[in-house]
């Protein structure tokens, strides 16, 4: 297992996989980084260069989308896993509910656990769970903060706007 410390607009993310594959970006913002960092993880530099570039593009507003190997830890066919796939295919600068994902996988009725879901997300920002709010429209629970939250769809919404007037 791999970690780097990535410095972004929104704070300190955590890096962490296997070989190539991103098992976990999560946010260091107001958190003791050693608490989330297994002693038995090796700090390397070079095992997420491209995952960081992209991250930089984004965070730039010249990527929407990201192309990376992500091992989430569980079982594809997991409801979890499920949500995450869902949560992927939600656009750049558009929200989704969580009554909406629940319906995308069939399961109308398990908004809940959409949510429960979304909050144990582990691959932060590349699975996009910033997007998906409440069914009023108002911003719900985040692992980064709400103010992060409202910063990447703040972020997501302005470069939207502005690719979509040029």
């Amino acid at each position: 297992m791999y970690y780097e410390i990535f410095s972004s607009p929104v704070g300190p993310l955590l890096l962490q996989g296997v070989d190539s594959k991103l098992r976990q970006l999560s946010f260091l913002k107001n958190r003791n980084a050693q608490s989330f960092i297994d002693p038995a993880w090796i700090r390397r530099t070079d095992c997420f260069a491209d995952i960081k570039k992209q991250l930089k593009e984004y965070f730039e507003g010249h990527r929407q989308e990201f192309e990376a190997e992500l091992d989430f830890g569980v079982p594809e066919s997991s409801f979890s896993a499920q949500v995450w796939r869902v949560l992927q295919q939600i656009p750049y600068g558009e929200t989704r509910s969580y009554r909406d994902v629940a319906k995308n996988i069939g399961r109308a009725r398990a908004f809940r656990a959409v949510g429960q879901a979304n909050h144990r997300n582990p691959i932060a920002i590349i699975v996009p769970c910033h997007r998906v709010i409440g069914s009023d429209g108002t911003l719900t629970g985040f692992g980064g903060g709400l103010d992060t939250k409202k910063f990447l769809l703040d972020m997501e919404s302005r470069i939207s706007l502005v690719k979509a007037i040029a």
